[in-house]
């Protein structure tokens, strides 16, 4: 097939730290180039990829010229040379002018859904040449009663982490993300302090939340409750790898949080408020605990050793590999296509 990739401009595919939706992008775009099919990716300038790249002239999501540069790019490229599949994780506004036609074409969420504008695409859609993906049933659910939806983890490659199927009990507890009130910072160093673990906080820290950290994380910081800044990918491997569980106490609806998927590559439990998609990746006392306030969580750290590193693993294999992935994603190329035909 060949296959047009569109990511958002801001930052590069795969990204150098935080991005969870271009590392997907790349993982996606190198799959399929093994596979034998054409892609091309439209995305950052900066992007390293094994696909024909087209590399956006504006940086900006939120600003209307470099959207409109943006989508001259995307579409000039798109009515020039006939492809099979169109499949955006950027803006919806870049399909505009492929919507009245049959090529099919793929909007993936990997955030909340605005459904007035999935509303007013499917008005403006041929039929049977759109759908949506969400990367949660959180997420696709949304988007259900007013177009076809389907659910499609965020997946991970398995070479990329290395599983660890022996951990001391006195490993530490590791959070990992932006480090920002709704990420939970705050209540993985409560979790620490009531079990009497050591943490480990790794992430950036958006300047618009350089308070928070001043305020809420940095006075709790000592010898066993550190902040090492962003990891990279290598990095991660190591950190999520020899931790004894992963926090995830978001205080917000979570579209996925691909960390979790690396978190259980690793063999390493999760620990998650009951929230966003953390249902669906959680699955209670097998590859972690769901926990539904702050005193569920801290129990739940006291009985992480009833779970098999082993069966983490194992799920994580059967669930978030890329493999799985991206022959979830080559599925539904192969269906939308075989509609579009039909529908001829």
């Amino acid at each position: 097939m060949k296959i047009a990739l569109i990511a958002d401009p801001e930052l590069p595919v795969p990204p150098l730290l935080y991005g969870g939706i271009e590392r997907i992008i790349a993982m996606l775009v190198e799959s399929y180039i093994k596979l034998g099919h054409e892609v091309s990716l439209f995305a950052h300038q900066d992007s390293v990829t094994s696909a024909k790249l087209f590399a956006y002239p504006g940086q900006k999501s939120r600003k209307k010229s470099d959207v409109l540069k943006n989508g001259i790019l995307i579409n000039t490229e798109l009515f020039k040379n006939k492809y099979d599949v169109i499949h955006s994780f950027g803006r919806l506004i870049y399909l505009s002018p492929q919507l009245p036609f049959g090529i099919p074409k793929i909007m993936s969420y990997q955030r909340e859904p605005t459904i007035s504008q999935v509303r007013k695409v499917m008005s403006i859609a041929k039929k049977k040449s759109m759908v949506f993906t969400g990367c949660s049933g959180y997420i696709s659910n949304q988007i259900l009663p007013y177009a076809p939806s389907y659910c499609i983890f965020n997946g991970v490659n398995l070479d990329n982490y290395k599983f660890e199927e022996s951990i001391p009990f006195d490993a530490p507890l590791v959070f990992l993300g932006r480090v920002e009130p709704i990420k939970g910072a705050h209540i993985a160093i409560l979790v620490a302090k009531a079990t009497g673990k050591k943490l480990i906080i790794a992430g950036n820290i958006p300047s618009e939340h350089q308070s928070y950290f001043e305020n809420e994380i940095r006075p709790h910081l000592h010898d066993r409750i550190t902040y090492i800044g962003p990891v990279n990918d290598v990095e991660k491997n190591t950190f999520l790898g020899q931790a004894l569980a992963f926090l995830m106490p978001i205080e917000w609806e979570e579209p996925f949080g691909i960390v979790m998927a690396e978190a259980l590559a690793c063999g390493t439990p999760v620990i998650g408020f009951n929230r966003g998609s953390v249902p669906e990746v959680i699955n209670n006392g097998k590859n972690g605990f769901r926990c539904d306030n702050v005193q569920e969580m801290i129990a739940s750290v006291s009985k992480i050793q009833e779970i098999s590193r082993y069966d983490v693993r194992k799920d994580a294999e059967s669930r978030f590999s890329s493999e799985i992935i991206v022959q979830q994603y080559l599925n539904l190329y192969i269906s939308l296509i075989n509609k579009n035909i039909k529908s001829e």
